[in-house]
């Protein structure tokens, strides 16, 4: 008895690359071939990155907070109050200009990464001042401990001394961070490099720390 035996069917890979788009049949592309499609279902790491460190450090200070909250209640005679200098008050109004700043150099940026707006006008100046006032307010801080210091009032004289220099200085450790940032926002700018996440993310962090610095100037100025 003869055993008829048949070919196996043929596939088409052209058939098969074609069908998913023009990224072929080894790609995660959508049908239409646009790419950006399946990149924009997931943020970019550095907005992922971002949310994450001001998470941290929001825990790090309600803990701070709670922990001044609770020691204060606590105190009948050791607790000792201080007059704020007056410096302090001059670093929130900068920080918060500082914010200004960052917030139209960051839509020029853009509207020149469009192709809106020509070079020549792109405000560069904006971020450098931006990072301008962040030093600033970084000085303004070191002169507020310095002239403390003079009076006496040191990290280690009275606990409520302690707050004030560990919160003042742990925000100041991490303004520095976003001054280091907005360096770097600078540098790719100025080699037409700079992503728009990268500097989202930067203003992200930088709008945070000038939020949180009214929050600590108002919890020092109410508490101590």
């Amino acid at each position: 008895m003869a055993t008829t035996v048949h070919e196996p069917p043929s596939i088409d890979l052209e058939r098969l690359r074609d069908s998913s788009g023009n990224g072929g049949w080894r790609n995660l592309v959508p049908a239409g071939g646009d790419p950006r499609k399946v990149k924009y279902h997931s943020p970019p790491p550095a907005s992922t990155g971002i949310w994450v460190g001001l998470a941290g450090i929001t825990m790090t200070f309600a803990a701070f907070t709670s922990a001044l909250v609770v020691r204060q209640g606590a105190s009948y005679t050791d607790w000792r109050h201080i007059t704020l200098p007056p410096v302090l008050y001059l670093d929130t109004l900068i920080i918060v200009a500082s914010s200004v700043t960052l917030e139209i150099a960051r839509r020029r940026v853009a509207a020149f990464m469009g192709g809106v707006m020509h070079r020549a006008a792109v405000p560069a100046r904006w971020l450098y001042l931006t990072f301008f006032l962040g030093l600033l307010f970084i000085a303004g801080q070191t002169y507020a401990w310095l002239q403390l210091r003079s009076q006496g009032i040191k990290l280690s004289t009275n606990i409520s001394y302690s707050f004030f220099y560990v919160l003042t200085v742990i925000h100041a450790l991490h303004l520095l961070g976003g001054i280091g940032g907005m360096a770097r926002v600078i540098s790719k700018f100025n080699h037409l490099s700079l992503k728009r996440s990268t500097l989202d993310a930067t203003s992200r962090y930088w709008h945070f720390m000038g939020v949180l610095w009214i929050y600590l100037f108002w919890l020092l100025w109410t508490r101590l």
